[in-house]
């Protein structure tokens, strides 16, 4: 077994022990996480997704970031583990680069910056790298020691 067999088994058994005695009804798949080695994805899907996602991803993000926690404390070098249910985070992280590059179109046409809302550390990742694409554009995150923080979009 390799070291992806081996992580996504851990995370696999992992989310089951946290899923299961809470007596949510629902299927578990994995699939290799594009563009990162030996990244893993974990989808949920069932009848008590709205359950499991939460307000807005909350509780998503809150079993994400207990599946990774618990995975990284057996297997250090650990890739991050990615978790969607019902392909919430998926049409949820569309959404997001739907409303950066169109932003980034106005500050274009415009020449004025403009702001995100507050953004998770994953979520300004993954703005950054979009717009990284777009010639003309700069962004920046604010220099906070919040969590949640906004990106500002600008011409380069």
């Amino acid at each position: 077994m390799d070291i992806q067999q081996k992580i996504t088994a851990e995370a696999v058994r992992v989310a089951h022990a946290i899923l299961t005695p809470l007596g949510y009804e629902y299927t578990l798949s994995t699939t290799p996480t594009e563009g990162e080695e030996n990244g893993v994805t974990l989808m949920i899907e069932g009848p008590d997704a709205r359950y499991i996602i939460g307000d807005e991803g909350d509780k998503l993000d809150d079993l994400q970031y207990l599946i990774n926690r618990l995975v990284q404390a057996g297997w250090e070098e650990a890739p991050r583990i990615r978790v969607d249910c019902d392909r919430y985070r998926e049409r949820a992280e569309g959404k997001l680069l739907r409303r950066a590059r169109s932003r980034a179109e106005r500050v274009l046409q415009t020449g004025r910056p403009l702001q995100m809302e507050k953004l998770n550390a994953y979520q300004r990742r993954l703005v950054h790298n979009e717009l990284a694409k777009m010639p003309g554009i700069h962004t920046e995150s604010e220099d906070t020691d919040s969590r949640f923080k906004r990106i500002t979009i600008s011409r380069a």
